[in-house]
C-alpha cells in the first residue's frame, strides 16, 4: 500500500514538475519573441527615412514590420504562406528589387523567403548581456572569404546578379576611392556583438565610444570589403535583422560619414549604408560585427586595388 502511494506521489510530482516546465518555455518563447521585436523596432528607428526607403518601408510601417518579423517561418498555414508570398512579391516588384535575371538572383524577397519556407532557420539565440570581457572569449560566428574579386566593378556585377539590393549611400560608398578590395585571398573570421555586450548600460552610446570599446578589447575594424562580402555569403539571413559593419566611415560624394550595414528588412537581402559620424547614437540593441584579430587579413593581403 505504502509502495503504492510513494508511485502515485512520484506521478503526481513528475506531472507538476513536467506543468512547471512547460510553463517557463512558454514564458521564454513569449519573452524571446517581445525582445526580437523590440530589436527590430530599435535598429529600424534609428534609420533615417532615406535609410528606410533603402530597405523598401517607412517609418509609419516599423510596427508593422517588427509584428510580422516571423513571416516566413514554416508553422503557418498553407494559405497563410501564399498570401503572404503574394504581397511580398507584388510590393517589391513594383518596387523594383526583384532581379530579372531569375537564374543568378538569390537575395531577393522571393529567393529569401523560399529558403525559409524549405528550412526552419532559427533564429540567432539572443544570448546572455553580460559583457564581453575580452575579443578571445567571443566565439567566432561566421568566417567569409575576402580577396575574391578583381576590382569593384565585378564585385557590383556580382551583387546585382544575385539580386542583392545596394541602398543610394551603400552605391555611393562602393563608387568611392576609399572603398578597397584585397589583393589576395584571405579567411577572415568575424564575430557579432551587441552594444551592451560591449559594456554599455544606456539605451544609446556614440559611434565612438562603441569603436574605443571594441579595440580596447581586442576587436578589430573591419576592411570595407567585409559588408559587400558578406552580404553575398550570408545568404540565409534572418528577417528584421540588421548587422553593422563595425568600420572605418567612408565619405559620400556629398561629404557624409557612412558604415555599412547587412540587412534583411523584409525587401530581400540588401546593403545599406548609416550615419557613421563619431558621435551617431547607436541603439544598445545594435549588433556590430568585428574582426577577430587573431586571423585577421595578412600585411601582405592588405594592399588593396581600385
Amino acid at each position: 500500500m505504502s509502495a503504492t502511494s510513494g508511485v502515485e506521489q512520484m506521478r503526481r510530482t513528475a506531472t507538476s514538475l513536467q506543468r512547471a516546465i512547460n510553463l517557463f518555455l512558454r514564458f521564454r518563447s513569449g519573452w524571446l519573441k517581445r525582445r526580437r521585436r523590440q530589436n527590430v523596432q530599435a535598429t529600424l528607428c534609428a534609420l533615417s527615412d532615406r535609410e528606410l526607403m533603402d530597405i523598401g518601408t517607412t517609418r509609419g510601417e516599423i510596427d508593422y514590420i517588427a509584428s510580422q518579423r516571423s513571416i516566413a517561418r514554416p508553422h503557418r498555414s498553407t494559405c497563410r504562406h501564399i498570401g503572404d508570398t503574394f504581397v511580398i512579391l507584388l510590393l517589391f516588384s513594383l518596387l523594383g528589387l526583384v532581379s530579372a535575371d531569375r537564374a543568378e538572383a538569390q537575395c531577393t524577397a522571393r529567393d529569401v523567403l523560399r529558403r525559409h519556407l524549405a528550412v526552419k532557420a532559427a533564429l540567432p539565440a539572443l544570448g546572455s548581456e553580460i559583457p564581453v570581457s575580452s575579443a578571445a572569449d567571443a566565439l567566432v560566428w561566421k568566417t567569409i572569404l575576402t580577396g575574391t574579386f578583381a576590382d569593384t566593378f565585378a564585385l557590383r556585377n556580382a551583387m546585382s546578379a544575385m539580386g542583392c539590393g545596394v541602398g543610394n549611400s551603400a552605391a555611393d560608398i562602393l563608387a568611392r576611392p576609399a572603398f578597397t578590395l584585397s589583393r589576395k585571398k584571405a579567411e577572415v573570421e568575424l564575430v557579432v556583438v551587441s552594444v551592451a555586450k560591449l559594456g554599455f548600460q544606456g539605451e544609446t552610446s556614440s559611434l565612438r565610444d562603441i569603436y574605443v570599446r571594441a579595440q580596447e578589447l581586442g576587436f578589430a575594424l573591419a576592411p570595407p570589403e567585409i559588408a559587400p562580402q558578406l552580404r553575398l555569403q550570408y545568404l540565409d539571413q534572418p528577417i528584421g535583422e540588421f548587422l553593422i559593419i563595425g568600420m572605418e566611415p567612408i565619405r559620400t560624394w556629398a561629404g557624409e560619414a557612412v558604415v555599412l550595414t547587412v540587412a534583411n528588412g523584409g525587401a530581400g537581402l540588401i546593403l545599406i549604408g548609416q550615419d557613421g559620424h563619431e558621435d551617431a547614437q547607436i541603439s544598445a540593441m545594435s549588433r556590430f560585427v568585428f574582426v577577430r584579430p587573431d586571423r585577421s587579413i595578412p600585411a601582405e593581403a592588405a594592399a588593396m586595388v581600385r
